[in-house]
C-alpha cells in the first residue's frame, strides 16, 4: 500500500475508527498523489519567473484558445473556462456552496461537515461513494421504487448485495417501520448502506419532519446494534419541494454527527436545482462525529484520488458559470420562478388525476415534489403500456416495473397535461378491452 495511503488511513483510524472500518478495500487503497499535481500548486505560489509545469497552453498570461470557442463565451476570459481545474473542484464555488447548504439546511447548525468536493454530477458522486465504501457482498438497502442506475453504480460495477424495502406505508407515507424491519434484520452483516432519494425518483415523493425524523432514529438504532451505516443522501432535485408538509431540508442534516458508527454523505448539485443537467456540477459532503478537520482531509484526499485516477477533474467552464450564476444579484429571483412554474405543472397533475373515471385504469402513487410522479396501473402490463402509448398516441413514459409508470410532468407544459392523461387513459381503456 502506498505510504500516503497508509498515513491516511491512521489519521481517519486514530480520529474516527468506526469510518475507517466502513472504508472498502480500494477506499483504504485511495490517496492524492503528490506527483505532477503537488508539484504544480507548489509552483504557482513561487514560480514568479517562469513556470513550466503546467500541461497547458498558454499565450502571454492568458490560456491559449480558438477564436471560434472562445466567442461562444463574450462574457469570460480564456482562464476562467480553459484551463483545468482543481481536482477537488473550484474553491470559490466550493465555500459558495457550502454556504447555500447550510442556509437551506438549518438544522446543520453547530454541527460539523466537510466541505463539498465537485463532482461530474451527482451519478459521478454516486460512483465515488462507491469507490470509497462498497466492497463486493456488502448489503444496500434500497426502497421498492428506486432509480435503476443505483444497481449499475453498485450492484454491477461494486458488487454490493442489494435488499429492498417498502417505499409507501399502508397510510401512503414512507415506510420508516419496514425500512426499520430490513436494516436490523441485515445489521448482522456489520455494515449496511442505505440510499436515501427524496425527492425520490421516480415516484416524486419527499418525508415530512416526522418521517425524517424517524429515518435518523432507525439509523441510529442499527448503528447502536453495532452496525456501520454509510447513508447516502441522494438530493438530486433538492428544494423541489411542492407542499407545507413536506421536510425542506435534506434528511442530510437530520442524519449528521448523530453516531460514530453512521457516516452521513450528500450528494446534490447545480444539475437540477440550476437547470443545468449538461454542465455536470455535483457534490458530494461528508458528516462524521467526529468533528475532525483531519478526518474530513483524509476523506477529501481520498476522494480527490479516486477523481484523479478516474476523471483527473471536473470541467472548469461549467463550475465558472455556476459560481457566476450564484454570485448573480437575480439568481434566487429566477429560482423562484422556474420553482413556481414546477409547482403549478405539479398542482395541475393532482387537479386532473382526480377524476374518479381514471381509477378504473390506474391509482397515482403519493407525490409532492421533484420532476415525476407515478401511477399504478390496474391489470395491465407496463412495458406494454409504454410501447402502445408510442405506437398509437406518441407519447413517451417510463415503466419502472412490471405495473408501474413514471410520468415526469417537468417537461409537459400545464396547457397540456389534461390531454396527456386523458390520451394515457384511452389507451389503457383499448388495452383493457382488447384483453377481455
Amino acid at each position: 500500500m502506498n505510504k500516503l495511503a497508509e498515513d491516511l488511513n491512521q489519521t481517519i483510524l486514530t480520529n474516527a475508527p468506526d469510518v475507517f472500518n466502513m472504508l472498502s478495500s480500494l477506499g483504504k487503497e485511495l490517496y492524492f498523489p503528490k506527483g505532477i499535481l503537488s508539484q504544480t500548486a507548489e509552483a504557482k505560489q513561487k514560480a514568479t519567473h517562469f513556470n513550466a509545469t503546467i500541461g497547458i497552453a498558454k499565450e502571454g498570461k492568458e490560456a491559449m484558445f480558438l477564436p471560434s470557442v472562445m466567442k461562444q463565451f463574450s462574457d469570460h476570459i480564456p482562464n476562467d473556462l480553459l484551463p483545468y481545474a482543481p481536482t477537488t473542484g473550484k474553491p470559490e464555488l466550493r465555500n459558495k456552496w457550502m454556504e447555500q447548504i447550510l442556509i437551506k439546511n438549518p438544522t446543520l447548525k453547530g454541527k460539523s461537515v466537510s466541505l463539498p468536493i465537485v463532482t461530474s454530477g451527482i451519478t459521478h458522486g454516486l460512483s465515488l461513494a462507491a469507490d470509497l465504501f462498497v466492497d463486493r457482498g456488502d448489503i444496500l438497502l434500497l426502497p421498492q421504487q428506486f432509480w435503476g442506475n443505483y444497481n449499475m453504480i453498485f450492484g454491477v460495477r461494486h458488487g454490493a448485495n442489494v435488499k429492498h424495502h417498502r417505499f409507501f406505508s399502508h397510510n401512503n407515507g414512507f415506510d420508516t417501520d419496514d425500512l426499520r424491519r430490513v436494516a436490523l434484520e441485515s445489521a448482522s452483516s456489520g455494515k449496511l448502506i442505505v440510499i436515501l432519494n427524496f425527492p425520490n425518483n421516480p415516484t416524486g415523493y419527499s418525508v415530512t419532519k416526522s418521517e425524517a425524523k424517524a429515518i435518523r432514529d432507525v439509523l441510529v438504532e442499527v448503528a447502536e446494534e453495532g452496525c456501520n451505516v454509510v447513508a447516502v443522501c441522494d438530493d438530486s432535485y433538492f428544494g423541489l419541494f411542492y407542499e407545507d408538509n413536506v421536510c425542506k431540508e435534506s434528511v442530510f442534516a437530520y442524519l449528521a454527527n448523530q453516531h460514530p458508527r453512521l457516516l452521513a454523505v450528500k450528494l446534490d448539485g447545480a444539475t437540477k436545482e440550476d437547470y443545468v443537467w449538461g454542465f455536470r456540477v455535483g457534490f458530494i459532503t461528508f458528516a462524521t462525529t467526529s468533528g475532525n478537520s483531519e478526518v474530513y482531509d483524509a476523506l477529501e484526499k481520498k476522494t480527490g484520488g479516486a477523481i484523479r485516477g478516474n476523471i483527473s477533474n471536473c470541467p472548469l467552464n461549467s463550475q465558472t458559470i455556476v459560481l457566476k450564476a450564484m454570485l448573480s444579484e437575480k439568481y434566487n429571483e429566477e429560482k423562484l420562478c422556474k420553482f413556481t412554474t414546477l409547482k403549478t405543472r405539479a398542482a395541475k397533475v393532482k387537479e386532473v388525476l382526480s377524476n374518479k373515471s381514471y381509477s378504473s385504469v390506474w391509482a397515482p402513487y403519493p407525490f409532492n415534489s421533484g420532476y415525476f410522479m407515478c401511477l399504478k396501473l390496474n391489470g395491465i402490463d407496463a412495458e406494454q403500456f409504454r410501447c402502445s402509448l408510442l405506437d398509437k398516441y406518441g407519447i413517451g413514459v417510463i415503466a419502472t416495473g412490471k405495473e408501474d409508470i413514471r410520468v415526469a410532468f417537468s417537461c409537459v407544459e400545464e396547457n397540456d397535461i389534461p390531454l396527456l392523461f386523458d390520451q394515457m387513459y384511452q389507451c389503457a381503456i383499448e388495452m383493457q378491452k382488447a384483453s377481455g
